[in-house]
C-alpha cells in the first residue's frame, strides 16, 4: 500500500498518479533538480567569463573554430607563434592592437580568456549531455520532462554555434569588433537557457514535493510581462557591450550635460535606435527605471504568494544591479565592476524566473 505524505517520492496524489519509488531506479525528480541547479551555477560563470573576454577584448584572439582539439592551448613556442600570426592577420590587429605595440605577451593574455571561456563552453556541454545520458539510462527522468531537457541540450549546443557566429562577425572584412548583434544574440541565448534551467528545477522540486506530476507552474500574463520587460533591459544593456557603449558617458544622470544627448539621425531613426552607441547607452540607462517598476509589481505578487524570500531576491537583485550600472558608468566601465554588473543580470535572471514561476503555480493551484 503506497503512503500519501508530503514531501515523500513516493507520494500520491489526487490529481495525478504517484512519483514512483527510487529504490529500483525510478524517476528521481530532486536529484534531477540538483544537477540542474549545478548546471545553472556553471552557466552564471560562463556569463561571467563572457564579460571579462568582452571587456578585455580577448574575443578575437583565437581565429578557428576546433571543437575537440581547441580544447589544448599552445604548447610550444611554435605553435604560439602560429596562433599570433593568424591573429595578425585579422583587422583588429591592423588597425587597433597592432599600432598599439602588442607584444606575444599581451597577445597570450588575451588568448587565455578567449581560451577559458570555449573550454568552460565544452565542460557544460559534458556536465549536461553526460548525466543526461545517466539519468536516461537509469529511468530517473520523471515523465513528461525528457523533451524539456533536450530542448536545454539544444539551446546550449545553439550557444555554441552562436558563440562561433559572433567571432566570424569580427575576423572578415574591415570591422575590428564582433557585431552587437550576435553578441546579444550569444548573450541573451545564455540567459534564456539560465532561466530554463531554474524554471524546470523549480518544477522538479515541486514534483518532489508533492507527488504530483500536474503540479507544474505555468506562464501568467503578469509574468510574461515581466519577463519581456526584463528581455528588453537585457538586450539594450548586450548591444550596450557589443559597442562599447558604456563608454559614451562617464557621468550620471546627464550624458554630455544634458539629459538626452544630441544625437544623429542621418542614417534614420531605426539605425540610430540600434546601432547608435550614445542612443543605446542612453536607452539601456532609462529604460532601467521601467525594468524596476515591472520588477516591483512582480515582486508584490510573489510577496501576496506567500514566497517572501523570492520577493525579496528580487528587490535585492534589480536593486544591486541599478547601483552597479550607475557606478560602471561613474568609473569609466572599471573592469571589475563592469563584470559584477554583467554577473548581477544573470542573478537577476534566476531571482525573476523563480518570481514568475512563484505565481505561475499559484495560479495554476
Amino acid at each position: 500500500m503506497v503512503t500519501r505524505t508530503r514531501g515523500n517520492a513516493h507520494a500520491g496524489s489526487r490529481n495525478g498518479p504517484a512519483v514512483p519509488s527510487t529504490a529500483s531506479g525510478g524517476p528521481r525528480p530532486l536529484t534531477v533538480a540538483r544537477w540542474l541547479w549545478i548546471v545553472a551555477a556553471l552557466v552564471v560563470l560562463m556569463v561571467v567569463v563572457g564579460g571579462i573576454t568582452r571587456l578585455t577584448e580577448s574575443g578575437l584572439s583565437i581565429t578557428q573554430w576546433k571543437p575537440v582539439t581547441g580544447a589544448i592551448p599552445p604548447l610550444t613556442q611554435a605553435q604560439w607563434e602560429a596562433e599570433f600570426a593568424a591573429y595578425r592577420q585579422i583587422p583588429e590587429y591592423v588597425q587597433v592592437t597592432g599600432p598599439a605595440g602588442m607584444t606575444l605577451a599581451d597577445y597570450q593574455f588575451i588568448y587565455f580568456w578567449e581560451w577559458a571561456h570555449r573550454l568552460l563552453g565544452r565542460v557544460i556541454g559534458l556536465a549536461f549531455a553526460l548525466p543526461l545520458a545517466w539519468f536516461w539510462v537509469r529511468r530517473a527522468i520523471p515523465a513528461g520532462y525528457a523533451p524539456r531537457l533536450l530542448a536545454l541540450l539544444a539551446l546550449g549546443a545553439l550557444q555554441g554555434v552562436f558563440g562561433w557566429f559572433m567571432v566570424r562577425s569580427g575576423l572578415a572584412g574591415t570591422r575590428t569588433d564582433v557585431s552587437h548583434f550576435w553578441l546579444s544574440i550569444h548573450l541573451l541565448t545564455a540567459l534564456f537557457t539560465l532561466a530554463g534551467l531554474v524554471w524546470t528545477a523549480l518544477d522538479l522540486r515541486r514534483l518532489h514535493a508533492t507527488g504530483n506530476p500536474a503540479a507544474r507552474s505555468r506562464l501568467t500574463g503578469a509574468g510574461l510581462l515581466a519577463a519581456a520587460v526584463l528581455f528588453v533591459q537585457l538586450l539594450l544593456g548586450a548591444w550596450v557591450a557589443g559597442m562599447d557603449a558604456g563608454h559614451a558617458s562617464d557621468s550620471w544622470p546627464l550624458m554630455q550635460g544634458q539629459l538626452v544627448p544630441d544625437l544623429g539621425w542621418s542614417q534614420g531613426v531605426l539605425w540610430t535606435l540600434i546601432s547608435d552607441p550614445f542612443a543605446v547607452h542612453w536607452l539601456h540607462r532609462w529604460w532601467a527605471w521601467v525594468a524596476v517598476a515591472a520588477l516591483v509589481v512582480l515582486a508584490r505578487r510573489v510577496r501576496a504568494a506567500g514566497s517572501r524570500p523570492a520577493s525579496i531576491a528580487i528587490h535585492s537583485a534589480f536593486g544591486v544591479q541599478i547601483l552597479l550600472g550607475i557606478a560602471t558608468v561613474l568609473t569609466g566601465v572599471a573592469l571589475w565592476i563592469a563584470v559584477l554588473h554583467q554577473l548581477v543580470a544573470a542573478l537577476l535572471v534566476i531571482a525573476t524566473a523563480w518570481g514568475v514561476h512563484v505565481i505561475g503555480r499559484t495560479r495554476r493551484a
